[in-house]
């Protein structure tokens, strides 16, 4: 007697079907962010795009509606409890329900220790660690009340796990909170069907690396120094990263969670 064959492995692509899902993505006018909505609209995912950049943002959701998809945009960023809120306020009013998140905001404010103000230290912090956290906390109770299994996708980098000689204190540090934040998350949200993961590149082309084409010290030794490390010859690209983060956002990966998923060109096997 045959064996069933399910349904899954007999369309295999339904795997990453995401049509009608609801997400929202904050640092939507970030390189990451707008990929990854341009993307999402496309398959037919409905937006809720917030930044801090009203003309970003514009563009972005623009694009969106090129590619045929549904976007409604926020000109906020997750800095405070109350910003958080109205971020899934917006996207309740805007479509009914909430299905997926991923955090694409952040910064990046490189400085060496010894020089760098605590002011920059805190500000990177905030962004990368404290707006994540407040995101999470305000959505993620948001699905354990409704009863609904969400798909979270965080941002963080191969600098959560490695050192940077170029005055990374605090971005090494927010990354490291972002990989914890990312584990702590899957596991306590695992009851609830809940998946948690965080997407890791190495440098790729965005506003924040652009001080890495500087002629001055630290531009020159961290362009030099990451072209070296990485394998495949090249730095990466936002398109690099959004296979990822639909796999993230499908079906295809509901017994994957609490992972780091490094997309790093070979950075973090050499």
């Amino acid at each position: 007697m045959a064996a069933m064959i399910s349904e899954r492995l007999r369309n295999p692509l339904s795997l990453f079907e995401v049509r009608g899902k609801v997400a929202i993505i904050t640092g939507a006018s970030g390189s990451f962010g707008h990929a990854c909505a341009v993307a999402l609209g496309a398959l037919g995912v409905k937006l809720l795009l917030a930044s801090g950049s009203a003309a970003d943002l514009e563009t972005v959701g623009n694009e969106v509606r090129e590619v045929g998809g549904e976007a409604v945009s926020l000109v906020r960023r997750p800095d405070t409890l109350a910003d958080a809120e109205a971020i899934l306020d917006a996207a309740l009013h805007a479509f009914g329900r909430v299905d997926q998140l991923v955090v694409a905001s952040g910064t990046n404010k490189p400085g060496f220790i010894e020089n760098q103000s605590y002011d920059d230290w805190q500000s990177v912090m905030d962004a990368n660690v404290r707006g994540p956290w407040l995101m999470a906390k305000v959505v993620g109770s948001y699905w354990i009340k409704e009863s609904i299994k969400g798909k979270v996708v965080l941002m963080s980098s191969t600098r959560g796990r490695h050192g940077n000689f170029s005055g990374y204190t605090a971005y090494c540090s927010s990354k490291g909170a972002t990989d914890a934040l990312t584990r702590v998350l899957a596991t306590e949200w695992a009851k609830y069907g809940t998946t948690v993961n965080a997407i890791a590149p190495t440098t790729f082309r965005s506003k924040l690396t652009e001080w890495m084409w500087n002629d001055d010290e630290i531009g020159k030794a961290t362009r030099t120094r990451t072209l070296s490390r990485i394998p495949l010859g090249r730095l990466g690209e936002a398109e690099d990263l959004v296979g990822m983060a639909i796999y993230l956002l499908s079906p295809a990966s509901d017994f994957c969670t609490g992972q780091v998923m490094y997309i790093d060109g070979g950075f973090t096997a050499g």
